[in-house]
């Protein structure tokens, strides 16, 4: 029996379809459980090779932007330049900020408008490798499921043949006894 004559007999059997009828995924399970081959993709694999600067750079601002250690890190600095500009600086008649902190709102107001966007193509990219691993999970479920559903036919088979051999044997007894 030649590859593609496999593949199809084993989608007709165990999907109830033809080959072509099946979608890229179901088609890949098809394909490795008729060359006997393992599952091998994993999501993170298809990760690190194709993405660009720009996509790690947001991942890598997300990290660090949605980490406690950022928050209480931005928190000191932003205690640090109100105490600066109020107290220590503001006696001296430096302040280059005095209250109500209209540049310190000016800098957040940039930050949190770069920020944003960073961390919701960061989110984006996420979404698409959990859509990534969905899909693989659906393919190994779908490969365990079929791979169980050969193995119960197989078992049947030798069922079958075990009995088929018993009741042989015993119509031979029979024979042999001279009953019809």
């Amino acid at each position: 029996m030649n590859r593609d004559t496999q593949i199809s007999d084993l989608s007709l059997r165990l999907l109830g379809q033809a080959y072509d009828q099946l979608d890229e995924g179901e088609q890949r399970v098809i394909r490795t459980i008729a060359e006997r081959a393992p599952t091998v993709r994993a999501a993170d694999d298809d990760d690190g090779s194709q993405s660009s600067f720009g996509e790690r750079l947001a991942d890598r601002v997300a990290a660090i932007g949605g980490s406690w250690g950022f928050i209480i890190g931005f928190a000191l600095v932003l205690f640090v330049w109100m105490l600066i500009n109020s107290k220590a600086l503001a006696s001296l008649g430096l302040s280059f900020d005095p209250f109500p902190f209209i540049f310190l709102n000016l800098i957040l107001s940039m930050l949190a408008a770069i920020q944003a966007p960073v961390i919701m193509m960061s989110q984006n990219r996420q979404a698409a490798k959990d859509r990534l691993t969905e899909k693989l999970d659906y393919e190994i479920n779908l490969r365990a499921e079929l791979e169980i559903m050969r193995l119960h036919e197989k078992l049947d088979q030798l069922r079958f043949h075990e009995l088929r051999e018993r009741v042989d044997a015993l119509c031979d007894r029979l024979d042999a006894r001279g009953q019809p």
